[in-house]
C-alpha cells in the first residue's frame, strides 16, 4: 500500500517539461499501439521545444530587440536607420524616407515621408513612367527603341535623353495627366524638367514609393525595371555595394546634385520579399561621400530586417497546442508511470 501511494506522488510530481513535449505529440499518436511513433514523435518534439525556448530567450536577453544571425528584428529597425539620420554630422539635413513591404501594406520605416524634397535625378523616375503610359509599343522597333531610351535615362542617367523624352512626351502636364489614374498625385510632386538638374524640382518620398508600387504592377513591369541600375552591376550603381550581400538585389534610381542625394528602388529581401524604398537628403555644404555613405548604410541595415513576431508565434501555437491536447497528456503520461 505505501509503495502504490508512492508511484502516485510521483506521477503527480512529473517535470511539467516532459507534459509540454508530450502534450505536442499529435493526438491519434497517444495510444499503446503506436508506441514506436509517439518516441520519434517525444524526441523531435523535445528539438523543437528547446529550440523555441533558445529562441524565446535570446530575444528575451535582448528586450525584444537583438540582432540574430538571421538578420535586424523589425521592431528594431526604426532605432537603426535613426541612428544613422540623427548623427551629428546630419544635424542640418533634411532626411526623407519610405520603406514598404511590396507584398502587404507594411511601412517598415519613414520619416518625413511627405515632405517636398529635391529629387535630382530621381525626378526621371517620373518622366520615364509617364513615357511608359505613352508611347506607343505595338512594333518590335518602337518597343526596342523606347527600352534603349529608358535604359539611357534609368540607369545611365544621361540629363539630355531625359529632357528630350519628356518633350515628346507632351511636357509636364501629360505626366500629370497618365500618372494621376495610377493613383500617383500631382501633389507629391512638381517637376520643372525631365532629368532632375534643375533646383526647382520636388517630390516626396511617399509618392515615389506609390509610383514604384503602381510601375511593379505595370504590364510594362519588366522593361521599367530592367531599365534600372543594378547594385554593384552597372549603370550608376556600378561601384556601389559591391562586397557585399545585396549586390545585384537593388534596382534603384539614384539622384545626385551639389548637397543632395537620392536613391529610390527595389530591394529584394530574404525575409520580406521586394521591398520598396525612396531615400532622400538634402543638406547643402555636405561632401557626395558623406551623403552617400549613409544612404548605402540604410540600405544595407534595411536588408536585413526580419519578422520577429515569428518566435512569438511560435511560442503561442507551442501553448495552444499544450492547453488542446492537455488532459490528454496527462492521461498518457499517468498510463506510463502505471506500466
Amino acid at each position: 500500500m505505501k509503495q502504490k501511494n508512492k508511484t502516485k506522488h510521483q506521477k503527480r510530481s512529473l517535470n511539467p517539461t516532459l507534459i509540454g513535449l508530450v502534450a505536442t505529440i499529435p493526438i491519434h499518436m497517444l495510444n499503446w499501439g503506436n508506441l514506436n511513433a509517439v518516441q520519434a514523435a517525444t524526441s523531435q518534439s523535445t528539438v523543437n521545444f528547446t529550440q523555441s525556448v533558445q529562441n524565446r530567450k535570446t530575444v528575451h536577453a535582448n528586450n525584444g530587440k537583438a540582432t540574430t544571425q538571421s538578420g535586424i528584428c523589425d521592431n528594431n529597425l526604426p532605432h537603426k536607420l535613426d541612428a544613422i539620420i540623427n548623427a551629428p554630422r546630419f544635424s542640418t539635413a533634411k532626411w526623407g524616407i519610405s520603406i514598404e513591404s511590396l507584398s502587404s501594406p507594411t511601412t517598415l520605416y519613414s520619416h518625413n515621408p511627405d515632405d517636398l524634397l529635391i529629387p535630382a535625378s530621381n525626378i526621371k523616375l517620373l518622366t520615364t513612367s509617364a513615357a511608359l503610359q505613352i508611347i506607343d509599343r505595338r512594333t518590335p522597333r518602337d518597343f526596342t527603341t523606347l527600352e534603349r531610351w529608358l535604359g539611357v535615362v534609368n540607369r545611365e542617367s544621361d540629363n539630355d535623353y531625359a529632357d528630350a523624352l519628356l518633350q515628346r512626351i507632351g511636357g509636364r502636364n501629360s505626366v500629370v495627366r497618365v500618372l494621376t489614374p495610377l493613383g500617383v498625385s500631382s501633389d507629391g510632386y512638381v517637376q520643372v524638367d525631365g532629368s532632375g538638374l534643375s533646383r526647382g524640382n520636388r517630390a516626396k518620398p511617399s509618392t515615389m514609393v506609390t509610383l514604384l508600387k503602381r510601375m511593379h504592377s505595370d504590364d510594362q513591369n519588366s522593361l521599367f525595371y530592367n531599365s534600372l541600375p543594378i547594385a554593384g552591376v552597372n549603370g550608376t550603381l556600378s561601384y556601389r555595394f559591391l562586397n557585399t550581400p545585396i549586390k545585384g538585389k537593388v534596382h534603384a534610381k539614384t539622384g545626385t546634385l551639389q548637397g543632395v542625394k537620392a536613391l529610390s528602388g527595389y530591394l529584394e529581401s530574404e525575409n520580406y520579399g521586394t521591398l520598396i524604398f525612396s531615400i532622400m537628403v538634402n543638406q547643402s555644404k555636405q561632401s557626395d561621400e558623406v551623403l552617400t555613405r549613409a544612404i548605402d548604410q540604410i540600405v544595407l541595415q534595411t536588408a536585413q530586417v526580419r519578422q520577429c513576431g515569428e518566435v512569438k508565434a511560435l511560442s503561442n501555437q507551442l501553448m495552444n497546442q499544450i492547453m488542446e491536447n492537455g488532459k490528454i497528456a496527462f492521461k498518457f503520461i499517468d498510463s506510463l508511470s502505471d506500466r
